[in-house]
């Protein structure tokens, strides 16, 4: 395959590329055609590497007004909600709508995905049910799985065998939620538990931390000293990390030390958290979002989930990651010219760091042809216009293929 014309991520002189056996071969200008090479005439489109989902909750995808609607929009009624949900989960039921969410992601263009899975559910039934998902859809889209024990490791029932035995099934990421646990003690035990089963099974870590607008919850600065004292550094993600909006400057100017030597991941959750958080304030209501802009000035890895699609913590979504980038570069005000322009790596290479996945992804000769194609010249004009994937291709054959659309005025 020959892909001529495109502009690779932003950059200001078009180029072609050349696929041989599923990887990139050679990247160039004006490469020359070879006989019987299949050819993509991308006439000066923009070529990403693919979209990354780093946060959603497959288990749960389109399961939103079932048993009922989440009218306070709150996290905690989402919880609730879902509790009652998850007694009536089947085998079937958990694949129907995680692979209908997925098809809905693939055509956005998302090739990779991280989807936490609740684990306080002693038939593990969603996480069975995902297990094979991601076996069925491997040659479409890689999946990595996340033993989320949504209602706490110490605050439910045998929550850390649970925990154990989802990891021990084969879960590829050890998860948590220190701030929802019944005390502090709880959640720091909690943390210090997930650590050793990383380190027990070679897992990384990716933990729902301070999701919450209460400055007093601090378990990302545990989570933080965890990973440097353990050497797992960025093997480890905080996601969500809402509570930063209401920390003080002080306290963040020593945080965010911590964070670097650290190393770890920050996910955060535009669309969702900007919907969530607040809802206990009158006025002023706070943005409910992490410190994004300012964790991306100091050099810590921030990546963009879409979190949830039509479930009972968030009613809409559609698996484009447009969205919550969009979402993001507004709450966060980082809408300079060049601040949009670089906001598509919040949701690609930022995204495959956290995912530990940089070693086979990236547009590099040599690496995996994995890549899409948008309707537009650079990301700026990309996400004003929510342009079109026009390829979406995996290892270098095509998995989509967009007709853009034609609007016709009649005056």
């Amino acid at each position: 395959m020959l892909v001529k014309d495109v502009y690779i991520e932003n950059k200001e002189s078009k180029q072609d590329l050349r696929i041989e056996k599923g990887k990139f071969v050679e990247i160039g200008q004006n490469l020359p055609v070879r006989q019987n090479e299949q050819i993509i005439e991308a006439n000066g489109k923009l070529l990403l590497p693919p979209f990354v989902d780093s946060h959603v909750h497959l288990d749960a995808t389109l399961t939103a007004g079932d048993p009922e609607w989440n009218q306070s929009g709150t996290l905690f009624d989402g919880i609730r909600i879902w509790s009652e949900r998850k007694k009536t989960l089947t085998h079937l039921d958990v694949k129907t709508r995680a692979k209908a969410t997925i098809r809905q992601q693939v055509a956005n263009g998302i090739q990779f995905i991280r989807s936490h899975v609740d684990t306080t559910d002693p038939k593990m039934t969603a996480l069975q049910a995902l297990l094979e998902v991601k076996e069925e859809m491997k040659d479409v889209v890689e999946i990595q799985l996340v033993a989320f024990p949504q209602e706490g490791v110490l605050s439910y029932p045998k929550g850390k065998a649970l925990l154990e035995t989802a990891v021990k099934e084969g879960a590829d990421v050890v998860g948590g939620i220190p701030h929802y646990e019944f005390n502090r003690d709880y959640g720091v035990t909690s943390l210090k538990y997930i650590a050793e089963l990383a380190q027990k099974y070679d897992r990384l870590i990716d933990v729902h931390c301070d999701e919450i607008d209460d400055p007093n919850s601090r378990n990302l600065e545990v989570l933080a000293t965890l990973a440097y004292e353990t050497g797992l550094a960025d093997r480890v993600t905080a996601s969500h990390t809402t509570a930063m909006g209401s920390y003080n400057d002080a306290y963040c100017y020593k945080l965010f030390r911590l964070l670097k030597l650290a190393k770890i991941n920050m996910v955060a959750n535009p669309l969702v958290n900007i919907h969530l958080g607040g809802r206990f304030d009158t006025y002023p209501k706070r943005r409910g979002i992490t410190r994004i802009k300012e964790l991306t000035e100091a050099g810590i890895n921030v990546s963009f989930g879409e979190d949830d699609v039509k479930d009972p913590w968030y009613p809409m979504g559609n698996g484009n990651m447009m969205d919550p980038v969009h979402m993001g570069i507004h709450v966060a005000q980082l809408m300079g010219y060049q601040n949009i322009q670089d906001s598509y790596n919040f949701v690609t290479n930022n995204a495959a760091k956290t995912l530990h996945i940089t070693d086979h992804y990236g547009i590099q000769v040599g690496k995996p042809a994995n890549f899409i194609i948008l309707n537009q010249n650079n990301f700026y004009n990309a996400l004003n216009e929510r342009s079109e994937v026009l390829y979406s291709v995996r290892n270098g054959k095509i998995l989509v293929q967009t007709q853009p659309k034609q609007v016709k005025l009649t005056f």
